[in-house]
C-alpha cells in the first residue's frame, strides 16, 4: 500500500506501521477465504499477523472496518474492467474477441477476489449502503461503457433502435457478475471452464450486437 496512511486516532503511520497495517489486511483476506465473515475475530487476525489486538485497533475500528478497506482496494482494481469495453470494436472478428476478453476479465477478477466479493454481496444484500456502493463502483463503470458501445452501434444502424442500451448493458453486466460469482456451481453441474467461457461470450455478443459472433 502506498501513500499516507493514518491510524484510527489520526496519526500518520510510519513505514513500519504501514507494513504492519498491510500485514493485518493480508491476513484478514486469507482468513476470509476459509472462514465465514462473521466468524473472524480481531484476536484471530492479530495472532495470525504476529501482533496484538491493541495494534489492530490502532489501524481499524473493527473487523468490518478492515474488510471495507480491502473491499475499497479491490473496487479500485475492478474499475479497470471498463478497459475491456471502452473503445473496443464489436464488429466482425474484433467483436468476438471483445466479448471473449470481457468474459475472461470478469471470471478472472471474481476468482481472484472471490472471498471479499462474497462479503460485499452479503453486505449489499443486507442493505448496507457501504457495501452496496462498492459493488456498484465495480459494475457501473463496465455498464456505462457497454451502454456507450450499444449506443454507437445504434447510431451506425447496426443495432435495433428499440433496444434500450442501458437496460441491455445492465442486464449483461448483472449476468456476468452472477455467473462469475457462481463458477464453482457450474463445475458441480459438470460444466467446464472451457465450455462456460465461449457460451457466455456468445450471450454477451448477442446482447450487444443482436448477432452471433463472426468465426
Amino acid at each position: 500500500m502506498t501513500g499516507q496512511v493514518r491510524t484510527v486516532d489520526g496519526r500518520v503511520a510510519g513505514r513500519r506501521g504501514q507494513a504492519t497495517r498491510q500485514k493485518l489486511l493480508d491476513c484478514l483476506s486469507e482468513m476470509l477465504s476459509s472462514s465465514p465473515y462473521r466468524d473472524v475475530k480481531v484476536i484471530d487476525v492479530a495472532r495470525k499477523a504476529g501482533t496484538s489486538p491493541a495494534t489492530f485497533y490502532q489501524y481499524f475500528p473493527d473487523v468490518e472496518g478492515a474488510v471495507l478497506e480491502i473491499a475499497e482496494e479491490m473496487a479500485k482494481e475492478g474499475a479497470s474492467l471498463t478497459e475491456l469495453v471502452a473503445g473496443r470494436s464489436w464488429v466482425g472478428k474484433s467483436g468476438r474477441r471483445t466479448a471473449e476478453e470481457l468474459v475472461e476479465g470478469f471470471l478472472s477478477f471474481w476468482r481472484k477476489h472471490d472471498a471479499i466479493l462474497r462479503v460485499v454481496d452479503l453486505g449489499a444484500a443486507e442493505g448496507d449502503k457501504r457495501f452496496y456502493k462498492i459493488r456498484m463502483k465495480i459494475l457501473n463503470a463496465v455498464t456505462n461503457s457497454l451502454t456507450d458501445s450499444i449506443k454507437e452501434l445504434q447510431a451506425k444502424n447496426k443495432v435495433d433502435k428499440e433496444v434500450s442500451p442501458a437496460a441491455m448493458a445492465g442486464s449483461l453486466v448483472a449476468m456476468l457478475a452472477a455467473v462469475a460469482g457462481h463458477q464453482k456451481g457450474f463445475t458441480s453441474w459438470g460444466v467446464k471452464q472451457a465450455e462456460l467461457k465461449p457460451n457466455l461470450a456468445l450471450l454477451v455478443h448477442l446482447g450487444v450486437t443482436g448477432k452471433k459472433p463472426t468465426k
